[in-house]
């Protein structure tokens, strides 16, 4: 099932998601879509380190660390 949404961008952006279209071959519904769904996955990843980072019980290591326990 999918959802219809309406938004309103600048004519800048219509013009560069026009290209984008254009150059890619494919819908702008596709361009916006995929950007979404990049944008939603770098947040979640984005707010999973954030929280990881302020967890005062998780150890932080150095990267020479991390290599010696993944033996690299």
């Amino acid at each position: 099932m999918s959802t219809a949404v309406s938004i309103r961008m600048s004519d800048d952006i219509a013009h560069e998601l026009g290209y984008l279209d254009r150059a890619m071959e494919r819908f702008r519904t596709y361009i916006i879509r995929k950007a979404i769904e990049s944008h939603l996955q770098e947040y979640a990843d984005y707010s999973v380190a954030t929280e990881r980072l302020n967890d005062n019980d998780d150890e932080i290591i150095s990267s020479d660390e991390m290599g010696n326990r993944l033996a690299l």
